[in-house]
């Protein structure tokens, strides 16, 4: 076994969380930014020291390509270094750099490598400043249309394609990644479980399945002084006793089902108007589609009138759960016991590109832990050491892969 330099990985990290740093310690690297594109020279320039090979193609996704002695599609490691705004150090980035410090550890052990391994920056993952998230990855692998997304524009106006252009990272469509033997993506958990029960790495099995509501009660505005309470149609009254029902109702389907209603908006918003519309959103997520349907089943189930107020419920989006491919999950858990670090099997609530390549890639994910399960804020924090931890672990799981499919194995895609 192998174990990467964690003192070099460190550096790195230190070195990449500079490109958009904030006051308070986290980062703000938006997609294409002037920022995103220093952390992509950066980028760049760290594979090409180790003699990889970098190509870009039409959605401004970066391959660096280490080449093998064997004429085969390379297996794949790579995350995203685009950020949210007053995000954290770690969160996409970390996936990346993990990948650059495997391959100088293959390099400095003149490790020889039958198979190509690649490194992949996916852009706009985050889709804090180009709707939607994972937005090249999901063109890659056909989700979403490409025409269509390159006119998606961010709060000033400027269209992704114009950002693109201007970013000198527009290369040609024929670079796309179109075969792979295998897709690892190690990423920060972002949420407390791995802390929460002790484990040093999480094993991926999936991403859950969500969906996504807005509802909308309809009211009547009038004067908050004048207006007698019985005689109101209040779409905030309404909105709220349906929030209480709902947190009640769903909290009983299954103790694993999260749900958050995160959004809301009150028109016309005056403190001394009684509002006439109110929508807000409710976001469900679990690994089981039946759980899912249920929940649809009771917001569409929600009456069409309370309180004077007109209730109409619309699904926004939704998406079905992801499974990875069970038998790189094994080898990813099979190196934690190689190792002695402690493994926990899991899903991942949030949605990450590995979710879209495992519909053309056999995939798995890696999650290191997250300090009081804190991310997409400045306060993100995981240890160097459980870094390098990941590291470790993403590395002899790619050479293991290595192994395997120069004798001829194959993993299944699901």
């Amino acid at each position: 076994m192998y174990k990467c330099n964690s003192r070099r990985l460190q550096e790195l990290i230190e070195q990449f969380s500079q490109f958009g740093a904030t006051d308070n310690g986290g980062v703000t690297r938006l997609s294409l930014s002037d920022e995103d594109v220093l952390a992509r020279n950066y980028f760049c320039e760290c594979c090409k020291a180790l003699g990889m090979d970098i190509q870009v193609d039409d959605m401004g996704n970066i391959y660096a390509t280490l080449p093998g002695k064997k004429d085969m599609p390379p297996i794949v490691m790579g995350s995203h270094l685009d950020s949210v705004e007053k995000g954290g150090r770690f969160d996409g980035v970390l996936g990346v750099l993990t990948a650059i410090e495997a391959i100088r550890t293959i390099k400095e052990n003149e490790i020889e490598m039958d198979i190509p391994l690649m490194i992949v920056n996916f852009t706009n993952e985050e889709g804090a400043r180009f709707d939607p998230a994972m937005m090249s990855s999901g063109v890659i692998t056909s989700k979403f249309d490409k025409e269509k997304m390159l006119q998606s524009t961010d709060k000033n106006g400027i269209r992704f394609h114009e950002a693109l252009q201007a970013s000198g990272y527009e290369g040609e469509q024929e670079n796309r990644l179109k075969e792979a033997l295998a897709y690892i993506e190690l990423h920060i958990e972002q949420g407390p479980v791995l802390e929460a029960k002790q484990r040093e790495i999480g094993v991926v099995e999936g991403v859950l399945g969500m969906v996504c509501y807005e509802i909308t009660i309809t009211g009547q505005s009038n004067h908050a002084g004048t207006t007698p309470m019985s005689m109101r149609k209040d779409p905030m009254i309404v909105a709220s006793t349906i929030i209480t029902e709902l947190h009640e109702q769903l909290g009983k389907i299954d103790e694993q089902l999260v749900f958050t209603f995160g959004r809301m908006n009150v028109s016309p918003n005056i403190h001394t108007v009684i509002p006439n519309k109110v929508t807000f959103t409710i976001d469900s997520r679990h690994q089981d589609p039946e759980v899912m349907q249920q929940v649809e089943d009771i917001l569409n189930a929600l009456p069409e009138t309370a309180g004077g107020c007109s209730i109409h419920p619309t699904k926004l989006w939704g998406r079905e759960t992801v499974y990875f491919d069970a038998a790189i999950c094994d080898e990813v858990e099979r190196a934690c016991q190689s190792f002695g670090y402690s493994a926990h099997r899991m899903f991942s609530g949030a949605g990450h590109d590995a979710q879209y390549m495992a519909s053309m890639v056999p995939s798995a994910m890696i999650f290191v832990p997250s300090i009081e399960g804190k991310s997409h804020c400045e306060e993100e924090e995981t240890t160097f050491e459980d870094c390098a931890k990941g590291a470790d672990i993403l590395l002899e799981t790619v050479l293991t892969l290595q192994t395997k499919f120069s004798i001829g194995e194959t993993y299944t895609l699901h």
